[in-house]
Protein backbone atom coordinates (compact mmCIF):
# COMPACT_ATOMS: atom_id res chain seq x y z
CA UNK A 1 0.00 0.00 0.00
CA UNK A 2 1.45 3.32 -1.01
CA UNK A 3 1.56 5.91 1.70
CA UNK A 4 0.34 9.37 1.53
CA UNK A 5 3.47 10.90 0.79
CA UNK A 6 3.93 8.65 -2.27
CA UNK A 7 0.33 9.45 -3.35
CA UNK A 8 1.42 13.32 -3.04
CA UNK A 9 4.42 13.13 -4.96
CA UNK A 10 2.70 11.22 -7.90
CA UNK A 11 -0.07 13.61 -7.94
CA UNK A 12 2.38 16.32 -8.10
CA UNK A 13 4.17 15.16 -11.09
CA UNK A 14 1.36 14.42 -12.80
CA UNK A 15 -0.32 17.98 -12.35
CA UNK A 16 3.32 19.17 -13.68
CA UNK A 17 3.29 16.36 -16.91
CA UNK A 18 -0.48 17.37 -17.60
CA UNK A 19 0.07 20.97 -17.24
CA UNK A 20 3.95 21.68 -18.38
CA UNK A 21 3.82 23.87 -14.83
CA UNK A 22 5.07 23.41 -11.33
CA UNK A 23 3.43 24.55 -8.21
CA UNK A 24 4.47 27.99 -7.05
CA UNK A 25 6.12 28.50 -3.77
CA UNK A 26 3.23 30.95 -2.55
CA UNK A 27 -0.10 28.57 -3.74
CA UNK A 28 -2.04 26.40 -2.24
CA UNK A 29 -2.17 23.95 -4.67
CA UNK A 30 0.72 21.62 -2.52
CA UNK A 31 -1.61 21.45 0.33
CA UNK A 32 -4.83 20.60 -1.94
CA UNK A 33 -2.84 18.33 -3.10
CA UNK A 34 -2.18 16.69 -0.09
CA UNK A 35 -5.44 16.53 1.05
CA UNK A 36 -6.69 14.80 -1.61
CA UNK A 37 -3.46 12.17 -1.17
CA UNK A 38 -4.47 11.58 2.48
CA UNK A 39 -8.18 11.06 1.26
CA UNK A 40 -7.09 8.53 -1.26
CA UNK A 41 -4.62 6.95 1.36
CA UNK A 42 -7.70 6.39 3.56
CA UNK A 43 -9.61 4.91 0.88
CA UNK A 44 -6.84 2.69 0.29
CA UNK A 45 -6.83 1.48 4.03
CA UNK A 46 -10.74 1.08 4.03
CA UNK A 47 -10.43 -1.21 0.96
CA UNK A 48 -7.91 -3.59 2.44
CA UNK A 49 -9.79 -3.60 5.62
CA UNK A 50 -12.96 -4.34 3.85
CA UNK A 51 -11.13 -7.13 1.96
CA UNK A 52 -9.82 -8.50 4.89
CA UNK A 53 -13.01 -8.85 6.53
CA UNK A 54 -14.46 -10.63 4.11
CA UNK A 55 -12.63 -13.78 3.93
CA UNK A 56 -12.78 -16.03 7.03
CA UNK A 57 -9.08 -16.37 7.24
CA UNK A 58 -8.45 -12.71 8.08
CA UNK A 59 -11.28 -11.59 9.84
CA UNK A 60 -11.96 -10.46 13.05
CA UNK A 61 -14.04 -9.70 15.50
CA UNK A 62 -18.05 -9.27 14.52
CA UNK A 63 -17.03 -10.04 11.13
CA UNK A 64 -15.24 -13.25 12.26
CA UNK A 65 -18.73 -14.17 14.44
CA UNK A 66 -20.50 -13.56 10.73
CA UNK A 67 -18.84 -16.12 9.10
CA UNK A 68 -18.99 -18.71 11.67
CA UNK A 69 -22.76 -18.03 11.63
CA UNK A 70 -22.88 -18.71 7.56
CA UNK A 71 -21.42 -22.31 8.75
CA UNK A 72 -23.87 -22.75 11.87
CA UNK A 73 -20.98 -22.18 14.36
CA UNK A 74 -20.79 -19.82 17.24
CA UNK A 75 -17.99 -18.14 19.72
CA UNK A 76 -18.08 -19.42 22.90
CA UNK A 77 -19.09 -17.29 25.90
CA UNK A 78 -16.68 -17.12 29.08
CA UNK A 79 -17.49 -19.16 31.73
CA UNK A 80 -17.47 -19.34 35.49
CA UNK A 81 -15.09 -21.13 37.70
CA UNK A 82 -16.95 -23.47 39.95
CA UNK A 83 -15.71 -25.30 43.47
CA UNK A 84 -16.66 -25.89 46.96
CA UNK A 85 -15.64 -23.45 50.07
CA UNK A 86 -15.18 -24.87 53.66
CA UNK A 87 -17.16 -22.61 56.03
CA UNK A 88 -15.95 -23.75 59.61
CA UNK A 89 -16.54 -22.21 62.94
CA UNK A 90 -16.63 -23.15 66.67
CA UNK A 91 -18.44 -25.96 67.79
CA UNK A 92 -21.74 -25.13 68.99
CA UNK A 93 -25.37 -26.63 70.30
CA UNK A 94 -26.79 -24.02 67.23
CA UNK A 95 -27.12 -24.44 63.30
CA UNK A 96 -25.10 -21.65 61.85
CA UNK A 97 -26.66 -20.30 58.26
CA UNK A 98 -24.55 -19.92 55.63
CA UNK A 99 -27.16 -18.58 53.38
CA UNK A 100 -27.30 -18.66 49.24
CA UNK A 101 -25.13 -15.33 47.70
CA UNK A 102 -22.35 -15.42 50.64
CA UNK A 103 -19.34 -13.51 48.85
CA UNK A 104 -15.43 -14.89 49.51
CA UNK A 105 -12.47 -14.07 47.62
CA UNK A 106 -8.95 -14.50 47.18
CA UNK A 107 -6.41 -12.07 48.55
CA UNK A 108 -6.18 -11.19 44.39
CA UNK A 109 -9.97 -9.83 45.05
CA UNK A 110 -11.22 -12.60 42.97
CA UNK A 111 -14.74 -13.30 44.34
CA UNK A 112 -16.98 -15.91 44.52
CA UNK A 113 -20.63 -16.65 45.99
CA UNK A 114 -22.48 -19.65 47.19
CA UNK A 115 -24.57 -21.13 44.66
CA UNK A 116 -26.93 -22.68 47.34
CA UNK A 117 -28.01 -22.37 51.26
CA UNK A 118 -25.59 -24.23 53.50
CA UNK A 119 -25.02 -25.09 57.13
CA UNK A 120 -22.73 -26.02 59.78
CA UNK A 121 -24.74 -28.54 61.81
CA UNK A 122 -24.82 -28.48 65.42
CA UNK A 123 -22.09 -29.81 67.26
CA UNK A 124 -20.44 -29.54 63.77
CA UNK A 125 -17.14 -26.98 62.87
CA UNK A 126 -17.42 -27.15 59.30
CA UNK A 127 -19.50 -27.34 55.96
CA UNK A 128 -18.56 -27.25 52.19
CA UNK A 129 -20.88 -25.63 50.26
CA UNK A 130 -20.61 -25.15 46.60
CA UNK A 131 -19.39 -21.57 45.36
CA UNK A 132 -19.04 -20.06 41.96
CA UNK A 133 -17.17 -17.08 40.57
CA UNK A 134 -18.96 -14.16 39.90
CA UNK A 135 -16.75 -12.98 37.36
CA UNK A 136 -16.49 -14.94 34.24
CA UNK A 137 -13.35 -15.79 32.32
CA UNK A 138 -10.15 -18.29 33.64
CA UNK A 139 -9.13 -16.04 36.57
CA UNK A 140 -11.18 -17.68 38.38
CA UNK A 141 -9.54 -21.13 38.12
CA UNK A 142 -7.76 -20.39 41.67
CA UNK A 143 -5.61 -23.19 43.67
CA UNK A 144 -6.95 -24.77 46.53
CA UNK A 145 -6.31 -22.52 49.72
CA UNK A 146 -6.62 -19.04 48.33
CA UNK A 147 -10.22 -18.39 48.76
CA UNK A 148 -9.62 -16.98 51.90
CA UNK A 149 -11.50 -13.82 52.97
CA UNK A 150 -15.91 -13.24 53.87
CA UNK A 151 -16.79 -9.96 52.49
CA UNK A 152 -19.77 -10.29 55.46
CA UNK A 153 -18.88 -13.44 57.89
CA UNK A 154 -22.52 -15.32 57.95
CA UNK A 155 -23.37 -14.97 61.60
CA UNK A 156 -20.68 -17.26 63.85
CA UNK A 157 -18.89 -18.31 61.21
CA UNK A 158 -14.98 -17.52 61.66
CA UNK A 159 -13.51 -19.00 58.52
CA UNK A 160 -14.09 -20.15 54.89
CA UNK A 161 -11.13 -21.71 52.34
CA UNK A 162 -11.33 -23.92 49.07
CA UNK A 163 -9.81 -27.17 49.74
CA UNK A 164 -9.68 -28.15 46.59
CA UNK A 165 -9.22 -25.91 43.49
CA UNK A 166 -12.01 -23.80 41.19
CA UNK A 167 -11.70 -25.15 37.86
CA UNK A 168 -13.77 -24.50 34.93
CA UNK A 169 -13.47 -20.83 33.76
CA UNK A 170 -12.41 -19.74 30.88
CA UNK A 171 -12.46 -17.16 28.93
CA UNK A 172 -14.49 -16.59 25.58
CA UNK A 173 -13.21 -18.21 22.27
CA UNK A 174 -10.37 -15.75 21.38
CA UNK A 175 -10.26 -14.99 17.32
CA UNK A 176 -7.88 -17.68 16.52
CA UNK A 177 -9.46 -20.30 18.00
CA UNK A 178 -13.02 -19.91 16.17
CA UNK A 179 -11.38 -19.01 13.06
CA UNK A 180 -9.69 -22.68 13.21
CA UNK A 181 -13.36 -23.95 13.81
CA UNK A 182 -14.64 -22.57 10.54
CA UNK A 183 -11.43 -23.20 8.41
CA UNK A 184 -12.32 -26.67 9.72
CA UNK A 185 -15.71 -26.86 8.10
CA UNK A 186 -14.19 -26.11 4.57
CA UNK A 187 -11.40 -28.60 5.21
CA UNK A 188 -13.52 -31.17 6.23
CA UNK A 189 -17.19 -31.22 5.08
CA UNK A 190 -19.87 -32.51 7.81
CA UNK A 191 -22.29 -34.42 5.56
CA UNK A 192 -25.15 -35.40 8.29
CA UNK A 193 -23.17 -39.00 9.03
CA UNK A 194 -19.27 -38.42 8.82
CA UNK A 195 -17.03 -37.98 11.96
CA UNK A 196 -16.70 -34.19 11.17
CA UNK A 197 -20.47 -33.66 11.46
CA UNK A 198 -20.62 -35.16 15.23
CA UNK A 199 -17.47 -33.04 16.18
CA UNK A 200 -18.41 -30.09 14.83
CA UNK A 201 -22.31 -30.58 16.23
CA UNK A 202 -20.92 -31.52 19.78
CA UNK A 203 -18.32 -28.27 19.33
CA UNK A 204 -20.97 -26.43 18.92
CA UNK A 205 -22.07 -26.44 22.67
CA UNK A 206 -20.74 -23.89 25.13
CA UNK A 207 -20.10 -26.21 27.87
CA UNK A 208 -17.99 -28.46 25.34
CA UNK A 209 -14.19 -27.44 25.51
CA UNK A 210 -12.85 -30.43 23.44
CA UNK A 211 -14.80 -33.49 21.36
CA UNK A 212 -13.38 -36.72 20.16
CA UNK A 213 -15.61 -38.78 17.45
CA UNK A 214 -14.39 -42.93 17.42
CA UNK A 215 -16.96 -44.88 14.86
CA UNK A 216 -17.46 -48.14 14.80
CA UNK A 217 -15.63 -48.25 18.11
CA UNK A 218 -18.93 -50.92 19.62
CA UNK A 219 -19.30 -52.77 16.02
CA UNK A 220 -20.89 -51.50 12.78
CA UNK A 221 -23.61 -49.21 12.73
CA UNK A 222 -22.25 -47.25 16.37
CA UNK A 223 -20.67 -44.06 16.85
CA UNK A 224 -19.23 -43.14 20.00
CA UNK A 225 -18.83 -38.82 20.38
CA UNK A 226 -16.27 -38.53 23.89
CA UNK A 227 -16.78 -35.26 25.13
CA UNK A 228 -14.75 -32.80 27.67
CA UNK A 229 -15.76 -29.99 29.00
CA UNK A 230 -13.05 -26.81 29.79
CA UNK A 231 -12.52 -28.55 33.55
CA UNK A 232 -12.33 -31.77 32.51
CA UNK A 233 -14.88 -34.62 32.80
CA UNK A 234 -18.53 -33.62 31.53
CA UNK A 235 -21.59 -34.03 34.42
CA UNK A 236 -24.21 -36.84 33.35
CA UNK A 237 -26.82 -33.69 32.65
CA UNK A 238 -24.78 -32.73 29.61
CA UNK A 239 -24.39 -36.45 28.46
CA UNK A 240 -27.55 -36.89 28.38
CA UNK A 241 -28.54 -33.88 26.44
CA UNK A 242 -26.02 -34.38 24.04
CA UNK A 243 -27.10 -37.92 23.54
CA UNK A 244 -30.84 -36.31 23.34
CA UNK A 245 -29.84 -34.10 20.46
CA UNK A 246 -27.77 -37.03 18.42
CA UNK A 247 -30.44 -39.39 18.93
CA UNK A 248 -32.63 -36.47 17.09
CA UNK A 249 -30.29 -36.09 14.22
CA UNK A 250 -27.95 -39.15 13.24
CA UNK A 251 -28.90 -41.26 10.76
CA UNK A 252 -31.00 -44.23 10.28
CA UNK A 253 -29.74 -47.33 11.78
CA UNK A 254 -27.02 -45.96 13.83
CA UNK A 255 -26.16 -46.40 17.65
CA UNK A 256 -24.89 -42.78 18.94
CA UNK A 257 -23.52 -42.98 22.46
CA UNK A 258 -22.08 -40.07 24.25
CA UNK A 259 -19.29 -40.58 26.57
CA UNK A 260 -16.80 -39.07 29.21
CA UNK A 261 -13.30 -39.23 28.50
CA UNK A 262 -11.00 -41.66 30.12
CA UNK A 263 -9.11 -39.65 33.03
CA UNK A 264 -5.43 -40.49 33.29
CA UNK A 265 -3.71 -39.30 36.00
CA UNK A 266 -0.27 -37.56 35.70
CA UNK A 267 2.01 -36.88 39.09
CA UNK A 268 4.11 -33.84 38.00
CA UNK A 269 7.20 -32.77 40.11
CA UNK A 270 8.90 -29.78 38.93
CA UNK A 271 12.32 -27.73 40.11
CA UNK A 272 12.81 -24.87 39.84
CA UNK A 273 15.09 -21.50 40.26
CA UNK A 274 14.07 -18.50 40.99
CA UNK A 275 15.49 -15.45 39.10
CA UNK A 276 18.47 -13.40 41.78
CA UNK A 277 16.79 -11.65 44.48
CA UNK A 278 13.16 -13.55 43.61
CA UNK A 279 10.97 -15.51 46.23
CA UNK A 280 10.94 -18.75 45.75
CA UNK A 281 7.22 -19.25 47.29
CA UNK A 282 6.23 -16.53 44.91
CA UNK A 283 7.96 -18.78 42.01
CA UNK A 284 6.53 -21.75 43.31
CA UNK A 285 2.68 -20.21 43.41
CA UNK A 286 3.17 -18.77 39.76
CA UNK A 287 4.13 -22.41 38.76
CA UNK A 288 1.35 -24.19 40.25
CA UNK A 289 -1.18 -21.83 38.57
CA UNK A 290 0.32 -22.30 35.42
CA UNK A 291 0.25 -25.74 35.56
CA UNK A 292 -3.35 -26.16 36.83
CA UNK A 293 -4.40 -23.85 34.24
CA UNK A 294 -2.96 -26.32 31.61
CA UNK A 295 -4.77 -29.14 32.30
CA UNK A 296 -8.26 -28.55 31.32
CA UNK A 297 -10.52 -30.60 29.20
CA UNK A 298 -8.90 -28.88 25.94
CA UNK A 299 -6.54 -31.19 26.04
CA UNK A 300 -8.51 -33.74 25.51
CA UNK A 301 -6.13 -36.41 23.33
CA UNK A 302 -3.48 -35.11 23.78
CA UNK A 303 -0.67 -36.35 25.36
CA UNK A 304 1.88 -34.70 27.73
CA UNK A 305 4.86 -33.72 26.45
CA UNK A 306 7.88 -33.11 28.65
CA UNK A 307 8.70 -29.71 26.57
CA UNK A 308 5.80 -28.76 26.38
CA UNK A 309 5.53 -28.55 30.39
CA UNK A 310 9.11 -27.53 30.69
CA UNK A 311 8.29 -24.60 28.09
CA UNK A 312 5.45 -23.91 30.48
CA UNK A 313 7.05 -23.50 33.51
CA UNK A 314 9.77 -21.30 32.09
CA UNK A 315 7.83 -18.82 31.10
CA UNK A 316 6.39 -18.31 34.31
CA UNK A 317 7.25 -14.65 36.10
CA UNK A 318 10.66 -15.36 38.30
CA UNK A 319 11.72 -18.18 37.19
CA UNK A 320 15.77 -18.21 36.31
CA UNK A 321 16.09 -22.06 35.63
CA UNK A 322 13.26 -25.05 35.14
CA UNK A 323 13.08 -29.05 34.86
CA UNK A 324 10.72 -31.63 34.91
CA UNK A 325 11.77 -34.29 36.58
CA UNK A 326 8.10 -36.52 36.72
CA UNK A 327 6.99 -37.83 34.66
CA UNK A 328 10.06 -39.52 33.43
CA UNK A 329 8.83 -39.37 29.97
CA UNK A 330 6.62 -37.92 27.49
CA UNK A 331 2.47 -39.52 28.97
CA UNK A 332 0.99 -40.97 25.48
CA UNK A 333 -2.74 -39.97 25.68
CA UNK A 334 -5.05 -41.95 23.59
CA UNK A 335 -7.94 -39.88 21.75
CA UNK A 336 -10.53 -41.02 24.46
CA UNK A 337 -8.36 -39.77 27.20
CA UNK A 338 -7.96 -36.58 29.07
CA UNK A 339 -4.99 -36.35 31.02
CA UNK A 340 -5.54 -35.35 34.59
CA UNK A 341 -3.05 -33.65 37.25
CA UNK A 342 -2.61 -35.64 39.96
CA UNK A 343 0.04 -34.59 42.36
CA UNK A 344 1.82 -31.24 41.80
CA UNK A 345 5.58 -30.78 44.11
CA UNK A 346 7.18 -28.13 43.06
CA UNK A 347 11.05 -28.08 44.67
CA UNK A 348 14.22 -25.46 44.08
CA UNK A 349 16.38 -26.13 41.39
CA UNK A 350 19.69 -26.34 43.16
Amino acid sequence: MKTVDEIYEEMLASFIRQTGAGAAGGCDLPARLYAVAAQVYALQVQADWVRRQAFPQTAQGEYLDLHAEMRGLRRKSAARAEGTVRFSAERSDRDRIIPRGTVCMTAGMMRFQTTEDGVIPAGSTSADVKVQALEAGAAGNVLAGTVTVMASAPVGVASCTNPAACAGGCDAEEDETLRERVLDTYKRLPNGANSAYYQQQAMSFEQVAACCVLPRNRGVGTVDVVVATPSGVPGKELLDELTDYFNVRREISVDVSVLPPKPVTVNLTVKVKPEAGGSLDEVKTAVAAAVNGWFTGQRLGQSVLLAQLTALVFACPGVANCTVTAPAADVAIQADELPVLGTLTVEELT
